[in-house]
């Protein structure tokens, strides 16, 4: 003897129905904080983490270049005398 509830079937309904909208309302929300996000990082003229890393590592590379330039330059440069130094 099996005897359905009619107030506990559409109990159940209802509470479905509630959290597939409260499901729909987090993804919708999530969505629209990912797109505030998006606008505020293009407002501040931030960049992203990849970029980021690529320019940091272009910029290392033309440090030690520089770096290389200027012992060389200074290898190529002669040496004056002291009496010269004095002139200045």
């Amino acid at each position: 003897m099996h005897s359905q509830n009619p107030f506990l079937d559409e109990f159940a309904k209802l509470t479905q129905a509630a959290m597939g909208i409260a499901q729909t309302a987090g993804e919708e929300a999530k969505t629209a904080m990912r797109a505030q996000a998006d606008r505020l990082a293009a407002e501040f003229d931030l960049i992203r983490r990849d970029d980021f890393e690529a320019l940091k590592a272009e910029v290392a590379a033309l440090r030690e270049e520089v770096a290389a330039l200027k012992a060389k330059k200074t290898a190529a440069k002669p040496v004056s005398p002291k009496g010269d130094e004095a002139a200045k």
